[in-house]
């Protein structure tokens, strides 16, 4: 059993073993103790609190095992109540603004997940944890179980694929991976993976008694339960925060998040393939490296200057993507937990609070062509600012390329603090006077687009980084219009907009795998059979533009393993088209069907792709028919890759630039190494890149024009429509005299 000693077995009359007996002082039991029953019973548990038992007791240690994760809501009796534990970060206070009737709607909503004779003793707490905290997460129910992802066979389960399911969801919770683990947030401040504690209990049940005839429905964190299917459904479906548009507002956000009955899982956090911060540090790659490409018209970023801010979740890329581009990242950071995480995880070369010293250091390496990740501890506006006082008062511009990478999305509830304010003082403000915290950050937002402004005018080379952060400042009223253009355009580029956009074009995007064995040995054998892959496609030919893609990621895939990139699950990312997708995949299963590799993998992607999502701030912002703020691209992927053969399906109101902002959709699927995974596989990947080049071409880009018309030359099957350019632009203005 791991992490935890043996177990004790308790027999009914007939001689059967339906429960573990949990003995120790975890919070299962203030001394030894057995686990009676649980509101949810395996199948072949015919017990209640009332059977007879004869019982031996072997005492062990009090860490949980995962069969006993497995029981259901661990009931009779109940784990002690620790509250919020000391020594880990924790989620920012929310402020749902409730009132008298609602904070009891809540609370029933929370007290339906059990039964009546416990109500009594777990309202008064939940009535606690929502007055204190803005939300019910259930503290008590907070798993002793060192959480992480265990190998595959470890997990007590009827199918592989949901076996693989409940890795993912584990490595999502991993305290090396999440951002406010005991809060089930994953990233981004506020990306649930559930809700409370009481769904993880319930999914983790769910999963372990489900069979290949069943799939599990997912209403917002919420498993509203097995449901007969067929094979070749998916095992899962993931809906979160699918709120009617009018009522998609921040808001009203808060209010539905503290009654429990919808839930922000941002993209990989609430459909449970997140594989920690590699998961965007090769993106950020591409970004500096092409940023490098556009703006600084350099191949070789040694001794170039890229300054930015956020060192938490997915911003705690930025530091390890400097360095592999092989420039001087300076990143700010208010937050010390997440810049000494980074550090002790080797993300980050050094750390330093004074302002001073980061200049010092930065001139130095800037000279030596030195690449270096440095993290000052304080707010990137004091940043900014001095490095505008270092031009004003030497003449030298020190900062060649900059963005943003705090969680603007969520300005006002922690994912953005003032520069007026200490991180601890402005924790507090948060929770006593939101409104006044929300005027700081506007000012504080204001301050900071002046200070780019200024270096900007004298070449520093700004970009958005689709966190929402010029869409903020904008509504804060920042200087950051631009004369003449739409509304999903600023003074400064999405990277999308410039960098990103055309990679999307050309069907490039973050394919990932999970080697669901744990062993680095098969991360290695999969690392080689990708540049394989794509050395083959580049020696059997392809496009000038693709063939730097290709290039580009198998200089990321030698790069990674010499950068120890591995958080959590054993897993790897590179940006890849059709082509090289399906041709991975099929080529993972075989070695998987041969035991080249010792566990299925599962394959997944983010949001940030050619067409899980549509959001007009980021991955639509280049598409300019007018339809960036349709829809259709990401339902329609959801609903494709359903019955194309994904293992689960997720669909999302939210990510990345916030809520009510996006809709994306994801997907997990399992290779096992069978001929049909192999189909499964050629099948969806070859939709889930197509979905979005269609839609891309027929909004008037190029490039995706050219790859669809090719993908239509490989596959006879595939007819997609294409659009007829206005050749003369002069007809318009004619026919609008008329």
């Amino acid at each position: 059993m791991r992490g935890g000693g043996s177990a004790a077995r308790v027999e009914e009359e007939d001689g059967s073993v339906p429960h573990l007996l949990v003995g120790g002082a975890g919070p299962y039991c203030a001394q030894m103790q057995a686990v009676f029953s649980s509101h949810i019973f395996s199948s072949n548990s015919r017990l209640n609190k009332n059977s007879t038992w004869r019982a031996t007791l072997i005492v062990h240690s009090a860490m949980t095992s995962l069969k006993e994760i497995c029981r259901g809501l661990p009931l009779y009796p109940l784990p002690e109540n620790r509250g919020r534990r000391k020594g880990i970060p924790h989620a920012p206070v929310r402020t749902p603004n409730l009132t008298g009737q609602e904070k009891k709607l809540a609370l029933r909503n929370a007290l339906r997940y059990f039964p009546p004779e416990i109500q009594k003793k777990l309202a008064p707490e939940f009535a606690e944890e929502l007055r204190l905290y803005g939300h019910i997460y259930m503290y008590r129910f907070f798993p002793d179980i060192e959480m992480r992802a265990y190998p595959i066979g470890e997990y007590p389960c009827k199918t592989k694929s949901a076996a693989a399911i409940m890795l993912m969801i584990m490595n999502n919770l991993d305290p090396s991976v999440a951002q406010f683990p005991q809060e089930l947030v994953t990233y981004g401040g506020n990306g649930q993976v559930f809700s409370n504690w009481a769904q993880f209990w319930l999914v983790m049940h769910y999963l372990s008694e489900m069979t290949e005839e069943q799939t599990l429905v997912m209403y917002s964190g919420h498993p509203l339960g097995l449901f007969p299917s067929h094979r070749n459904a998916p095992r899962l479906i993931i809906t979160n925060g699918m709120v009617i548009p009018n009522y998609s507002t921040r808001d009203e956000y808060e209010k539905m998040f503290a009654l429990g009955v919808t839930m922000y899982g941002q993209m990989t956090a609430g459909s449970y393939c997140y594989i920690g911060p590699q998961g965007i540090v090769h993106g950020t790659v591409l970004t500096v490296l092409n940023a490098g490409r556009r703006y600084l018209k350099a191949e070789d970023l040694s001794g170039k200057v890229f300054v930015t801010s956020g060192l938490g979740g997915m911003s705690g890329a930025q530091a390890k993507a400097a360095v592999i581009a092989g420039c001087v990242g300076i990143i700010a950071e208010v937050d010390e937990a997440a810049l000494l995480k980074r550090h002790k995880q080797g993300w980050l070369m050094e750390i330093s609070n004074s302002l001073d010293h980061c200049i010092t250091r930065l001139r130095d390496a800037r000279k030596n062509k030195i690449a270096l990740s440095l993290g000052y501890h304080g707010n990137v506006v004091d940043l900014w600012e001095r490095l505008v006082q270092e031009l004003d008062t030497t003449g030298e511009l020190l900062v060649d390329l900059g963005s943003d990478q705090t969680s603007c999305h969520n300005p006002f509830s922690g994912g953005y603090y003032p520069v007026q304010l200490g991180f601890e003082e402005a924790k507090q403000l948060l929770s006593t006077n939101p409104g006044k915290f929300r005027t700081l950050v506007q000012e504080s937002l204001r301050r900071h687009v002046a200070a780019i402004n200024r270096l900007a005018d004298k070449g520093m080379f700004f970009w958005d980084y689709g966190n929402a952060f010029l869409l903020e400042a904008q509504r804060a009223g920042a200087d950051v219009g631009k004369r003449g253009a739409n509304k999903t355009e600023f003074r400064y580029p999405s990277y999308v907009q410039h960098i990103m956009g055309d990679i999307f074009s050309l069907g490039f995007g973050p394919f990932r795998w999970v080697c669901t064995s744990g062993d680095p040995q098969d991360l290695a054998a999969t690392d080689l059979i990708a540049m394989s892959v794509l050395e083959d496609s580049i020696r059997r030919g392809v496009s000038t533009s693709v063939k730097q893609q290709y290039h580009d990621n198998i200089r990321w895939i030698r790069e990674a393993g010499r950068h120890r990139l591995v958080v959590g699950s054993q897993a790897r990312i590179l940006y890849s088209d059709q082509r090289g997708r399906v041709s991975i995949a099929v080529a993972i299963n075989q070695a998987i069907a041969e035991g080249k590799i010792k566990a299925p993998v599962v394959l997944s992607r983010d949001h940030h792709d050619v067409s899980g999502t549509d959001s007009p701030y980021r991955e639509t912002s280049n598409v300019y028919d007018g339809s960036a703020f349709c829809a259709d691209m990401a339902v329609q992927n959801f609903v494709g890759d359903a019955f194309r053969g994904a293992t689960w399906v997720a669909l999302h109101n939210g990510g990345g630039v916030g809520w009510g902002e996006v809709i994306n959709g994801g997907f997990g699927l399992v290779l096992d190494g069978s001929k049909e995974a192999e189909e499964r596989a050629k099948m969806m990947l070859s939709w889930d890149v197509s979905n979005g080049v269609a839609r891309r071409c027929w909004s008037g880009n190029d490039y995706a024009y050219e790859t669809i018309c090719q993908a239509m030359k490989e596959n006879s099957a595939l007819k997609v429509t294409l659009p007829h350019k206005v050749v003369d632009e002069s007809i318009l203005e004619q026919a609008m005299k008329h």
